[in-house]
């Protein structure tokens, strides 16, 4: 498991933090539990237990994951004091010089302390050495608080996304986009 240290030495009030490349499959299945602890949590609200269930089984399950990985996504686990504490994914296009933000989950008693404008500078940064101009990502139409969160960090609404996922659900999604000045 390799230790990202970006994050951690960017900001020295956070100590304890280590962000981590998840590769093995064991890593995999800690994202996959940590992905049900903080869906269940989050989620249940605003859309249900069964779509919560429905899609942690077809998008954060470790066979899940490990498609995504294969599939180009690279994961990463943020731990404070080697307890996982939140998880962050993406997905790089040079054809389209953009980065999807695939997943950005943090849980619950460490948000609002930055930590999520840190994971969004680091993405920035290496975008940056990639030659990246976007970063893009979905946010649940109805979930408010991550809404203001990417606001504050200067994403932009690009509008909304329908997107059937199977099983009678749907994902209703905005769009939501930042361009980055080029360097």
């Amino acid at each position: 498991m390799r230790v990202i240290n970006d994050i951690s030495e960017q900001h020295a009030e956070v100590t304890g933090l280590d962000v981590r490349r998840v590769n093995e499959s064991a890593e995999m299945q800690s994202v996959s539990r940590l992905a049900g602890e903080l869906w269940r949590n989050h989620y249940m609200p605003i859309i249900g237990p069964a779509q919560v269930e429905y899609m942690l089984d077809r998008f954060q399950s470790p066979s899940a994951i490990a498609g995504q990985i294969a599939a180009g996504y690279q994961y990463f686990m943020l731990y404070h004091d080697s307890r996982p504490i939140g998880y962050f994914a993406w997905l790089a296009d040079s054809a389209d010089s953009s980065l999807q933000i695939g997943k950005l989950y943090i849980g619950q008693s460490r948000q609002r302390t930055g930590l999520g404008s840190r994971v969004i500078a680091f993405t920035e940064r290496h975008c940056r050495t990639q030659d990246l101009r976007q970063i893009w990502l979905t946010v649940n139409r109805r979930n408010h608080s991550a809404m203001a969160f990417y606001l504050r960090n200067g994403f932009v609404n690009g509008g909304c996304l329908l997107q059937d996922i199977g099983a009678g659900f749907v994902m209703d999604d905005y769009r939501m986009v930042k361009e980055l000045p080029p360097a």
